[in-house]
């Protein structure tokens, strides 16, 4: 099963990085590839097993499903349901930790899914660079301008 991860120091406070970050609707608002997010019915950003509809800038769409949202260790976990991408049991956690000696946060975006082992290679760099490194630098220059 590939798993993979990117990271990023985000300067700002935990607190704010956190209140950005779990929302399970709020992707557009940072992440550069999503043109917009709604929740299924009875969704909520913020209630396990909401599901959302990620409409990418390509035109794609990915449905995902919020499978864990813990505020004390500050870390999402949710899933793809469907989406265009060649894999199967895709379960992503997103995580905002502090960086206690300047006040920023750490935080760390990773992914274990199944695949064709002939298209793992491809997903890995996918996943990591134009997905999570993508997004991070999208979530640093967001919280930046947000007051």
């Amino acid at each position: 099963m590939p798993e993979t991860c990117a990271s990023a120091v985000i300067p700002a406070d935990t607190p704010s990085v956190w209140r950005v970050v779990r929302d399970f609707d709020g992707l557009p608002d940072w992440h550069p590839a999503i043109e917009r997010s709604a929740l299924g019915d009875g969704g909520a950003p913020d209630r396990v097993g909401s599901v959302r509809t990620l409409r990418l800038t390509d035109g794609s769409t990915v449905v995902e499903t919020l499978n864990a949202l813990d505020d004390q260790r500050r870390s999402m976990t949710y899933e793809i349901i469907e989406s265009p991408f060649a894999i199967r049991s895709y379960r992503s956690t997103i995580q905002v930790m502090p960086l206690t000696t300047t006040g920023e946060s750490f935080v760390l975006w990773s992914v274990a899914f199944d695949c064709d082992a002939r298209d793992a290679e491809d997903l890995v760099a996918f996943f990591r660079d134009d997905v999570f490194a993508a997004g991070l630098r999208g979530l640093a220059g967001h919280v930046a301008r947000t007051p």
